[in-house]
C-alpha cells in the first residue's frame, strides 16, 4: 500500500485564479514526496485563456494528466462525480484548485492505509491563510479515530474535504458524489457512514487552505441553510441522530446562517469552528 498508485481528483472553473491554480498543481506534482500516478482534472465549463495556459503547461510537464472538459458548468458535486468515475486507480485523493497540499501529504495518507487496510477514507487537519501562505489565521482540526469521527458527524462535518484520500469502491458503494449546495462532501460522508465505511484523520495539517473575508458570507443565507437542513432531515430519517439533536442542530444553523450579519457570523466561525495558531 505504501507504494500504491493513486489518482488525484480536481476541478477548475472560470472564476478560479490562474495564479492560485498554478500553485495548487505545483503542490501536488513536483513538490510531493510521493507523487500521484494520475491527475483527473475536470474543467467545469468554459474557462479563460489564463487557466487554459496553466493546464497546457502542466500537461506538458507531467504526462499523468487526464483532462476532462464539461461543455457547461455543472457544479462541484457533479464535476467530482465525473472525476471519480474516470479515475484509473482505487485510491483517489481530493484537491481544490486554489489550495496547497503540504509536501508529505500523500506520503502520510498512504502510511495510514498501509497500517490498516480496513480504512476507507483518510483526511487530516487544515490551516487557513489569507493572502500570503505564511499568513495563517486559523486551523480546522478534526477527530482522528473512526468512532470519534462518526460521533462528531452527528453535529458537524468531520472531514476536511480538500484533504481526503479515499477508496473508490467505498465512495461508489455510498452512491458517489451528488450535487448539494456547498455540502456535497458532508452528504457523501453521511452516506459512507450509513454504508459502514471506516474513517480516519491523520491529526496533522495536510492542506493549507486559501480563505478570505467572503468565506463567511458564503456560509450564510437561505440556500445554505436549506442545504444544511436537508442533511439534518436525512440523518434524522436514517436514525443517525435523535429528535433533540436534530432540533438543536437546525436551530444553531438557522441562527448562524439566517439571522446573523456577516461580521458576527465570522466571529462565531473563528471562535467556535476554528482554532488559533
Amino acid at each position: 500500500m505504501e507504494n500504491a498508485k493513486f489518482s488525484v481528483a480536481i476541478s477548475v472553473y472560470k472564476n478560479d485564479s490562474a495564479t492560485d491554480f498554478d500553485r495548487a498543481l505545483e503542490s501536488i506534482t513536483s513538490l510531493q514526496t510521493v507523487k500521484p500516478a494520475e491527475i483527473v482534472l475536470v474543467v467545469d465549463g468554459l474557462v479563460g485563456e489564463d487557466l487554459d495556459t496553466v493546464i497546457a503547461k502542466y500537461e506538458k510537464l507531467h504526462n499523468i494528466f487526464n483532462v476532462i472538459r464539461l461543455p457547461r458548468n455543472a457544479g462541484l458535486g457533479n464535476a467530482l462525480k465525473v472525476a471519480v468515475e474516470n479515475a484509473k486507480f482505487e485510491l483517489i485523493a481530493r484537491m481544490d484548485g486554489d489550495d496547497i497540499s503540504v509536501p508529505t501529504r500523500f506520503e502520510q495518507q498512504l502510511a495510514v492505509f498501509a497500517k490498516d487496510e480496513t480504512i476507507d477514507i483518510v483526511g487530516g487537519d487544515i490551516s487557513e491563510f489569507i493572502g500570503e501562505e505564511s499568513n495563517v489565521v486559523a486551523f480546522r482540526k478534526v477527530p482522528a479515530k473512526d468512532a470519534d469521527i462518526k460521533e462528531y458527524m452527528k453535529t458537524r462535518c468531520p472531514m476536511n474535504h480538500v484533504s481526503v484520500m479515499f477508496k473508490k469502491c467505498a465512495v461508489q458503494m455510498a452512491g458517489g458524489y451528488q450535487d448539494l449546495f456547498w455540502n456535497e462532501d458532508y452528504y457523501l460522508w453521511i452516506r459512507m457512514f450509513l454504508s459502514d465505511a471506516v474513517f480516519a484523520n491523520t491529526g496533522t495539517v495536510l492542506v493549507n487552505v486559501r480563505t478570505g473575508r467572503d468565506m463567511y458570507q458564503r456560509r450564510g443565507g437561505k440556500l445554505y441553510f436549506a442545504s444544511e437542513k436537508f442533511l439534518q432531515d436525512y440523518m434524522l430519517k436514517k436514525k443517525m441522530i435523535t429528535w433533540p439533536v436534530y432540533c438543536m442542530n437546525v436551530l444553531k444553523r438557522w441562527i448562524v446562517q439566517c439571522l446573523l450579519p456577516n461580521s458576527i457570523r465570522g466571529w462565531v466561525f473563528r471562535t467556535f469552528a476554528r482554532k488559533g495558531k
